[in-house]
């Protein structure tokens, strides 16, 4: 998804998703958090790994602990569209595809730090990513 950060008046992007509620278990709170997002089913889900995150945003500290998984949309035409408007507790965010090659060249800020050398991690284990 694109964000902004007013303090930093930076445009940087993260993985869709969102919080784990009390009694759900991860891969149950990443398909409920893209149904909510963006009105889309996914499956196939692969955990990844995860990433203790310390960051500011806003100019204000932050603290999360980030599950990542690898999914599937279960509507393929997902993968056609350029961008997605999406609704997450009322407010409206804006969901794009990106080619990690921007994320590599440094052209683009992805965030959590950190997720761009676990997905390296990944494609080495699992070369077909």
């Amino acid at each position: 998804m694109e964000c902004y950060d007013p303090a930093k008046k930076e445009i940087f992007y993260r993985p869709l998703g969102g919080a784990i509620e009390f009694g759900e278990h991860s891969r149950e709170s990443i398909v409920r958090e893209i149904r909510e997002e963006i009105g889309a089913e996914i499956e196939d889900l692969t955990y990844i790994g995860m990433i203790e995150n310390l960051f500011v945003y806003d100019g204000k500290p932050g603290h999360e602990i980030v599950l990542v998984y690898e999914a599937n949309f279960v509507d393929s035409h997902l993968y056609q569209v350029e961008s997605l408007r999406c609704r997450d507790d009322g407010e409206e965010f804006v969901a794009v595809w990106k080619p990690i090659a921007e994320f590599r060249a440094g052209k683009s800020p992805l965030y959590p730090e950190g997720l761009l050398d676990l997905l390296d991690e990944k494609t080495v284990r699992r070369p077909n990513f």
